[in-house]
Formats: structure tokens, sequence, C-alpha cells
């Protein structure tokens, strides 16, 4: 039964993504929509295949910026929510300030970040770790705060130190918002660094994207989206394969 399971859950999101494609290759025809402005999945697909080094190699910095943002900007979200738990006074003074940023468009604040940290590789991580950082300062405050006042009495009834209460109530209550914020986070970051890579670069999938809408290279275009996306995606699963292994190793 499991493995059967399994096998559904395999076989049914490849059905999906199969009938999306066979929609997107009779729906062409059927509209009379130019191949110059969408092309067909067999065209995006031998321009993946027949470039892929150049793909790969543009890709490279947008992996790397991605994975930076989401380190950076993830760590900082922890840090500050565990600032937040512990100081009201500090979340009172702060929280709105953060949530004000926040209601900025990326758009419209890429191009203040760029121009203050120059056209390099910084600002492209930073934008990343802006994107990744509201979500998990939420969900991580929202998370050390769900032990209720009996469980934290009971700790200070065991003289249990504000460390062990920390580590053992706080943290363990947490982990299930915290990886859902990190599994976002985990898509998120890449568009981060597409979005800086737009406003002011010269290699890497966003600037790939911006060059190919400009020269009319569609083909190029949808594989340097549809590789964004794998991205994301091959992100997404490395979370929650540690999420997993991370569940697994505490039950154990």
């Amino acid at each position: 039964m499991k493995d059967s399971a399994k096998a559904i859950g395999v076989a049914l999101p490849l059905l999906g993504g199969l009938s999306i494609v066979l929609i997107w290759w009779v729906a062409l025809p059927l509209f009379g929509v130019p191949a110059y402005v969408v092309p067909s999945p067999l065209a995006v697909a031998t321009k993946f295949f027949g470039e892929w080094r150049f793909l790969l190699s543009n890709a490279a910095p947008t992996i790397l910026e991605s994975v930076l943002g989401f380190l950076f900007g993830n760590m900082a979200a922890i840090g500050l929510a565990v600032l937040f738990v512990y100081s009201r006074t500090v979340r009172a003074a702060y929280f709105p300030v953060i949530l004000f940023f926040n209601t900025i468009p990326v758009l419209a604040l890429a191009p203040i970040i760029i121009l203050v940290f120059g056209l390099g590789l910084l600002p492209k991580i930073i934008i990343a770790a802006i994107i990744c950082f509201f979500p998990t300062l939420v969900n991580m405050v929202r998370g050390l705060n769900l032990p209720t006042p009996n469980e934290l009495e009971l700790m200070q009834v065991l003289s249990a130190t504000k460390a062990e209460v920390f580590w053992r109530l706080r943290v363990p209550r947490s982990l299930p918002l915290l990886f859902t914020s990190l599994k976002i986070a985990a898509t998120t970051c890449v568009i981060g660094a597409v979005v800086g890579e737009w406003i002011g670069s010269n290699q890497g999938l966003g600037a790939l994207i911006i060059q190919s809408t400009f020269n009319y290279q569609s083909d190029r275009l949808f594989a340097a989206v549809f590789l964004a996306s794998s991205m994301a995606l091959v992100f997404f699963g490395i979370v929650a394969l540690v999420e997993r292994w991370f569940i697994r190793a505490r039950l154990a």
C-alpha cells in the first residue's frame, strides 16, 4: 500500500505537468500564436539542450546569489525573532519599521539597493535575503511564542534556566513553522536573485531573461525561465529533505 501510494504521489504531478505541456502544444496553432511570441515546447526543449552549457554558465551566479541570500536572510530573521521574543520593547520599536519596509515592492527597492551597493554580487544577495527575511521572521516569532503559560510555569517549577526553556521548549515548538518558512524562502530567494539581475547585471538568468526579451529570442527566454523555476524546485526539495531527516532524527 505504501509503495503504491508513493507511486501515485510521483505519477500525479508528472501527469499534471505533461497535461499542461500538451495543452500548451495544442493551443498555439489553435489560436494562431506566432512562434516568436510563444515558442512550442519542442522549440524550448531544443534550445535548452542545444545551449545547456551557456544556460548553466548563467545559472551559476544566480545559484550563488540565491543560496547566500537564503542563508543570510534566514539567519538574520531567526536572530531578530529571538531578540523580539525576549524583548518586547525592541519588538514594539522595530517590528512596525520592518513591516513598513516589507510593504515596499521589491522592484522598487532593488534599484535603490543597486545604487547604494553597486553592480556586483552583493546587491543581488541583499535583495534575495530581503525577500526571504520577513516570512521567516514572522513565523519564527510566532513559533517561539507557541509554548503556553502552563508549560512555561512547569519549566520554572523544574528550575529550568532560560537557555533550557529556549532549547527544550521554544525551539522544538517553532520548528514546524520555521521549516514552512524555509521552504517558502527556498523558492523566493531565486526570485530575489533574478530581480536583482534584471536591474543591473550582464550575467545570470535574470540578465539572460531581459536580453532574450529585447532580442525576441522567445525560445531562450522560456528556457531560462524554466531553468530558474527548476532551481527553485530543487532548493525546495533540499529543504524538505532536511526537514524530513531532522524529524526522523528527533523521533529516533
